[in-house]
């Protein structure tokens, strides 16, 4: 009996500590929407915050809409209807979720915009983030650092402008960092935009769509490059980067006498750490999604427990009917000489992924 007593008894607590985690997460169910998997950063968000809400104590559902608003529309109306505690919304057009955020505050949900604001709600709750107008800063700092390296004899500089999609509020900002640096040298004659197309209007590129980005890089070189070469390509993100360099090599660029032009991007994502290793994308933007999903955790942990959420800007994020309290994280430019100390050494990407 004794032995058996003792056998029921550490039965008991095993099958409590292998229990816990599941009992843990009591605190309540945490919407997560966002865009698509067609894109490695979007994977790595959502599985960060599962992972970091579920270690706090949290429930999730996460949903992917795969860039169909409809689709995450509809997404979002459900966690609203199964009563979650909190949303997380990483939104694909930023203008479309004012009635369902609506619906979600008149039934006690708060809404956290998530890297992507929330237009012409007053129902964004608060905003995680990193400072995009830096990205866009860093992005055309290292385009003209790496211009002035790679084609130190050449004046002007030929270069091409890429922007991101227009229904995201981040684009704009992306542009206009970029542009605080490289208006000025547009306009002392430095840098030519051979195409003459500029601004948002003219160079978004819908839904960051890579295919849309290589055919219009393909059209600026049959147009305006027959007797020109190109010296430098502004790419917002690496999703666009690499239909850029398919374009751009398509035409020769990277080999014999023609060199590759100095391609910029974001999100420091595989394909693109391989391709800078390879000498073809010049750099990226390293915007560490671990963070921002630690800091998103710790809104919706304060939100639910009765404190205060930490923010650190209160003027930046008007998005239409109201300034949105936000949390802003730092880029990091990353380029062939710091790419393995930053993304390597801090195992966002491990050495056997390349």
């Amino acid at each position: 009996m004794k032995k058996l007593t003792s056998g029921l008894t550490a039965l008991a607590l095993g099958v409590g500590m292998l229990s816990a985690p599941v009992f843990a997460q009591d605190k309540g169910t945490i919407g997560i929407a966002m865009p698509t998997k067609s894109s490695a950063r979007w994977i790595s968000d959502g599985n960060s915050m599962v992972e970091q809400f579920e270690a706090a104590g949290y429930a999730t559902d996460l949903q992917y809409a795969e860039d169909d608003i409809p689709n995450q529309l509809n997404q979002i109306e459900n966690m609203v209807t199964k009563g979650v505690d909190v949303l997380v919304v990483a939104a694909i057009d930023g203008t479309t979720l004012s009635n369902v955020l609506e619906n979600a505050h008149f039934a006690g949900i708060k809404t956290i915009a998530y890297d992507r604001l929330i237009r012409d709600s007053a129902y964004v709750d608060y905003y995680a983030t990193f400072d995009n107008f830096k990205v866009g800063v860093q992005q055309a700092t290292s385009l003209v650092d790496g211009m002035k390296a790679r084609f130190a004899d050449v004046s002007p500089l030929n270069v091409e402008l890429f922007g991101g999609s227009p229904d995201d509020n981040n684009a704009y900002f992306f542009y206009n960092g970029a542009m605080s640096v490289l208006q000025p040298m547009i306009d002392d004659g430095s840098i030519n935009i051979v195409s003459g197309q500029m601004g948002m209007d003219t160079v978004g590129t819908l839904r960051w769509d890579g295919a849309v980005a290589q055919a219009r890089m393909d059209n600026l070189l049959s147009a305006h490059y027959t007797d020109a070469t190109v010296q430098g390509v502004l790419s917002p993100y690496d999703g666009l980067s690499i239909g850029i360099l398919s374009s751009l090599k398509g035409v020769g660029y990277g080999s014999g006498d023609l060199a590759m032009p100095i391609v910029s991007g974001q999100d420091a994502e595989l394909q693109s750490i391989k391709s800078i290793i390879a000498g073809e994308q010049y750099s990226t933007v390293f915007k560490d999604t671990r963070e921002l999903a630690r800091v998103t955790v710790g809104m919706v942990d304060a939100l639910l427990q009765g404190g205060e959420p930490e923010i650190n800007d209160t003027s930046t994020y008007d998005n239409g009917v109201k300034i949105i309290p936000s949390y802003l994280l730092e880029p990091v430019s990353v380029d062939g000489s710091n790419y393995e100390a930053i993304v390597m050494d801090s195992g966002y990407h491990s050495k056997d992924d390349l």
